[in-house]
């Protein structure tokens, strides 16, 4: 998280590629506390519920072994403001 207020956030997430090169990036999460993505840049974000997917854009997601990007997004929150857990997948 980089910053937070009452009733909302800010939150950048990076994504590394590991031993070998990607094409493409998903990160899902749920959050635990009533949050929700107001905005997002560099990647396209989805909401269902508390269920979120982050995907890359078409510039983003070609990452040679090792490299990474950056994405980052507001949020609101009501009640409480815990950290998710991040799941990614690389294609």
């Amino acid at each position: 998280m980089v910053g937070q207020w009452g009733g909302g956030f800010q939150a950048e997430v990076k994504v590394t590629a590991g031993g070998s090169a990607i094409r493409g990036w998903t990160v899902t999460w749920t959050f635990a506390s009533g949050q929700t993505v107001t905005n997002a840049w560099n990647a396209t974000v989805n909401s269902s519920g508390a269920s979120v997917t982050a995907r890359n854009m078409s510039y983003n997601g070609s990452l040679g072994a090792g490299a990474g990007t950056t994405f980052g997004f507001l949020g609101s929150w009501n009640g409480g403001n815990s950290v998710p857990t991040l799941s990614c997948t690389a294609s």
